[in-house]
C-alpha cells in the first residue's frame, strides 16, 4: 500500500481528502512560500527598506515564476531546508540581478516555511469548518426529527435507561457546534505571519523589525504575534489540538455507530455497506470503522506533535523535521474525518422498531431506576434500592418481566411508569435545544 492513504489512489473514496489534500502537495508549498517572499518584498518597498521598484519586480515575479519542487531535492538534502535552493532558483528564473538581490531579505528560512504553513492551515481550517456546518446541518435536521423517537442508552455496552434517537445525535453534535463556535479565536491566537530573522531576533531587519511584520502580516491576511515565535509551537499545537478534538469526537459518533450496526442490536442502518468477499450476508459499517481508525490515527499524530514542540536553543532541526513529518497528517486525518462524517449523517437511519423493541428486551430491566424512585416515595432510599435489585433478580432468574413482578409486589404504582417514554428525562430537551443551536447559527 501507498505510504500514507490520503496519497493513496487505491484507499481515496475510503480515506477522502477533498480540497485539503491539494493544500499539502510540494507544488502547494512552494506556491506559498513564493507568495511569502513577493508580500515581504512588497512591505519592505512601501517602509523604503529595499527600493520600490525591486519590491513591485519581485512581487511580479512571485506571482509568474513556477519552480520544479524536484529541482529543489539536492539542495533540500544539503540544506535541510528548501529555502536556499528555492530563493536561488527564483533569483535565477528572474534574470534580472539588481532587482533579485533583495530577494529573501532580512528572513530567514524558517520565517518562509512557517508563514506559508499558516496560509495553508488557513485554507484548511476554511475548508473544515465548511465540512463542519454541513456536518452540524445535517446532524440537527436529524436531532429535531427524532427528538422525542426513545431508544435504550447504554452505559459500559450495557442498557441503562431510555433515551431518545436525537439525544443521542446532539451528543455528538453539542462538542461539533462548540469547536465550531471556537475558531474565530483559534484564527486570531494562532495564524501567525513569523518574521524573525536568524536567530529569532530580528537584528538584519534593523529598528523597522515591528513595522515590517505588521505590515507582511496585513499583506498576507494573517495576525501579528508581535514576537518571535521559532521556538514556540503552541500556535501550531493549538490548530493540531482543535483538529484532534473534532476527529475525536467523530470517532465516538463512529465508535457508536458501530455498536448500533452491531448484530443483534440493529437499531441504525446505512444506505452504503461494505461487503465481505467471502460471506454474502455481511453489511460492514464501513464509514463508521473510518471514523473509529482515523480518530486513533489522530491521537497517535498528537502525541508526536507535543514532543515536536520541545526546540532546543534557538532553532532545532530535529524538532522542526519531526513537525513537517506529523503536521499535515494531523490536517488530512481530520478532513478525512469530516469528508466521511459528513457523508455518513445523511445516510444513517435510525431502526425505529428495532429501538423499540429494545427497550422491551431483557426482562424490562430497563425500567430499574425508575422503579428505584418510585419506591423511594414509599420507603427509604437504600430500602428501595435493595427492594428493586431483589426484583431484578428474580426476574432473571425467573426469566420474568421486571414490571409484572414490581406491580405484583407494588399494586399501587402508576400505570406509565414503565413506559420509556415517561422515562426521558431531558433528552428531548437536549435534542431541540441543539437543533435550534443550529440553525440560530446559520442565521
Amino acid at each position: 500500500m501507498a505510504a500514507s492513504v490520503f496519497d493513496s489512489p487505491l484507499y481515496s473514496k475510503l480515506f477522502p481528502v477533498g480540497e485539503t489534500g491539494r493544500l499539502f502537495s510540494d507544488s502547494a508549498a512552494i506556491r506559498a512560500m513564493l507568495l511569502v517572499e513577493g508580500a515581504l518584498a512588497k512591505a519592505q518597498g512601501k517602509l523604503g527598506i529595499i527600493p520600490e521598484t525591486s519590491a513591485a519586480a519581485i512581487h511580479r515575479a512571485t506571482l509568474e515564476i513556477q519552480i520544479d519542487p524536484g529541482a529543489l531535492a539536492t539542495s533540500t538534502g544539503q540544506n535541510g531546508v528548501c529555502v536556499p535552493g528555492l530563493v536561488d532558483a527564483f533569483r535565477a528564473e528572474m534574470n534580472a540581478p539588481e532587482h533579485a538581490q533583495f530577494v529573501h531579505w532580512g528572513a530567514t528560512s524558517q520565517d518562509i516555511i512557517d508563514t506559508a504553513l499558516m496560509l495553508r492551515l488557513r485554507q484548511a481550517l476554511a475548508l473544515a469548518e465548511s465540512d463542519l456546518s454541513e456536518l452540524l446541518s445535517r446532524l440537527a435536521a436529524a436531532a429535531e426529527e427524532h427528538a422525542t423517537t426513545p431508544m435504550a442508552a447504554r452505559t459500559y455496552g450495557q442498557v441503562a435507561t431510555p433515551t431518545t434517537w436525537g439525544a443521542v445525535v446532539a451528543q455528538w453534535g453539542m462538542p461539533l457546534a462548540d469547536a465550531l463556535d471556537a475558531l474565530p479565536h483559534l484564527r486570531q491566537s494562532s495564524l501567525f505571519v513569523s518574521l524573525s530573522g536568524a536567530s529569532g531576533t530580528s537584528a538584519a531587519l534593523g529598528a523597522q523589525a515591528p513595522d515590517l511584520r505588521r505590515a507582511l502580516a496585513a499583506g498576507l491576511g494573517l495576525q501579528d504575534p508581535e514576537r518571535s515565535w521559532h521556538t514556540d509551537r503552541t500556535p501550531l499545537l493549538r490548530i493540531s489540538d482543535w483538529l484532534g478534538h473534532v476527529a475525536t469526537i467523530l470517532g465516538s459518533m463512529g465508535s457508536s455507530l458501530n455498536g448500533l450496526a452491531a448484530s443483534g442490536i440493529d437499531e441504525v442502518a446505512f444506505d452504503r455497506r461494505g461487503a465481505s468477499s467471502t460471506m454474502p450476508q455481511k453489511q460492514n459499517p464501513i464509514a463508521a470503522t473510518g471514523l473509529v481508525a482515523l480518530s486513533n490515527q489522530s491521537c497517535a499524530l498528537r502525541a508526536g506533535m507535543t514532543s515536536a514542540a520541545q526546540h532546543r536553543h534557538q532553532r532545532d532541526g530535529t524538532a522542526w523535521f519531526s513537525e513537517w513529518m506529523l503536521l499535515p497528517q494531523i490536517v488530512l486525518t481530520t478532513a478525512s474525518a469530516l469528508q466521511i462524517a459528513t457523508g455518513l449523517a445523511g445516510e444513517v437511519q435510525p431502526n425505529v422498531a428495532q429501538m423499540q423493541a429494545g427497550l422491551e428486551t431483557g426482562n424490562g430491566l430497563i425500567h430499574a431506576e425508575a422503579l428505584s424512585f418510585a419506591l423511594s416515595q414509599d420507603m427509604p432510599r437504600p430500602q428501595a434500592q435493595a427492594a428493586t435489585k431483589a426484583l431484578c433478580a428474580q426476574a432473571v432468574a425467573e426469566g420474568a418481566s421486571l414490571p409484572d413482578l414490581a406491580r405484583a409486589a407494588y399494586p399501587h404504582l402508576p400505570q406509565t411508569l414503565f413506559q420509556a417514554g415517561h422515562q426521558l428525562g431531558q433528552a428531548p430537551e437536549e435534542a431541540r435545544a441543539f437543533a435550534a443551536r443550529i440553525m440560530s447559527m446559520a442565521k
